[in-house]
């Protein structure tokens, strides 16, 4: 592991690329950018560096990594695909969707939860993309964050809760989305059922697949201690350290009565003033696309504030997939 020294961010360079794919091929750790959230990357195929990532993060063993891949045909490499996987593959690669598929036998069990099923994805992101060819090996990597808090989008996000633990952050700006990728469940590909809500809608699978997609949506339910199938399953998540409380909806009456209290509106609301130090929001244009990009973000600010508490706006229920999904990290969040 690496020693107790402030990691360093590098720009995505040629001389820096070299060096962190070097790195990476030798066992180290290196948080990546991607379009969702930054990831801890680590060599799929070295047993010890998997392990390393779940150690810096203290990630529980029974919850898997996602195996990152830049070219289709690495997908055989470390799963079983099937028709539908390689249709939806094909529809929405590179891009935010996971797939789950029965894994290949050379693929380490802890990257997995020691289940037969692995979790890939091919992603987006021009300079991740490009240190996975440098590197010439699938990356597994969960988001690069402490275990259960909330997930970073910039690499000084990383750094600030990583910093002590890995050596190598390669900054590729604020990440496009903002919220993890849709994972969706092939190990039967005659019932796709969508884990974990994303970017991607259930609607646009079940339109490749030709055939319905069973989701999850709605408030999470607890997860049980044995191995999951998916990440992002736990049903406190993502969290804040100040206690977080969700409302259908806020007034401004409400947040200058508790002025020592946070108040997260989902959209800048009319007739804020300058003194309201306490009110944030989520987005300025009202639009879902920029409340995924910002929430975490907004989250860790608030965060860092030492509030007493604090309420965030949740978008309403029938508001699309893109809300379930901003829906599904905010209840997790505020989970106790």
């Amino acid at each position: 592991m690496a020693s107790r020294t402030t990691a360093r961010i590098y720009r995505g360079t040629p001389r820096n690329l070299r060096r962190l794919a070097n790195a990476l091929r030798a066992g180290e750790l290196v948080a990546v950018p991607t379009e969702t959230v930054y990831g801890l990357a680590a060599n799929v195929w070295d047993f010890r560096a998997c392990a390393n990532v779940f150690e810096a993060k203290g990630r529980p063993s029974t919850d898997p990594l996602i195996v990152h891949i830049r070219l289709l045909g690495e997908l055989h490499e470390v799963a079983v695909a099937n028709d539908a996987a390689l249709a939806l593959a094909r529809a929405f690669w590179p891009g935010p969707l996971t797939l789950i598929l029965p894994k290949r036998a050379t693929v380490p069990d802890i990257a997995t939860a020691g289940l037969p099923s692995v979790a890939v994805r091919m992603p987006a992101h021009p300079l991740f993309r490009r240190l996975l060819k440098a590197a010439d090996v699938p990356l597994a990597a969960p988001s690069a964050n402490r275990f259960g808090y909330i997930s970073p989008t910039t690499a000084l996000h990383v750094q600030e809760g990583l910093g002590q633990h890995i050596r190598y952050i390669l900054d590729g700006g604020s990440a496009a989305i903002g919220l993890e990728s849709t994972i969706v469940d092939l190990r039967n590909p005659r019932q796709p059922r969508v884990l974990r809500p994303g970017a991607i809608s259930a609607a646009q699978i079940s339109a490749v697949l030709k055939r319905p997609v069973r989701t999850k949506h709605g408030q999470p339910s607890a997860a049980s201690a044995a191995a999951q199938v998916s990440p992002g399953q736990m049903l406190r998540h993502y969290s804040p350290r100040t206690p977080l409380t969700l409302h259908s909806s806020l007034t401004l009456e409400a947040a200058r009565r508790a002025p020592h209290e946070a108040w997260i509106f989902l959209r800048t609301p009319a007739g804020l003033r300058k003194g309201d130090a306490n009110i944030r929001s989520f987005s300025r244009r009202g639009t879902l696309e920029e409340v995924a990009h910002r929430l975490f973000a907004i989250l860790r600010e608030v965060d860092a504030g030492r509030w007493r508490a604090i309420h965030a706006e949740l978008p309403l229920p029938d508001a699309g997939d893109l809300a379930a999904a901003i829906r599904d990290r905010l209840h997790r969040a505020a989970a106790r």
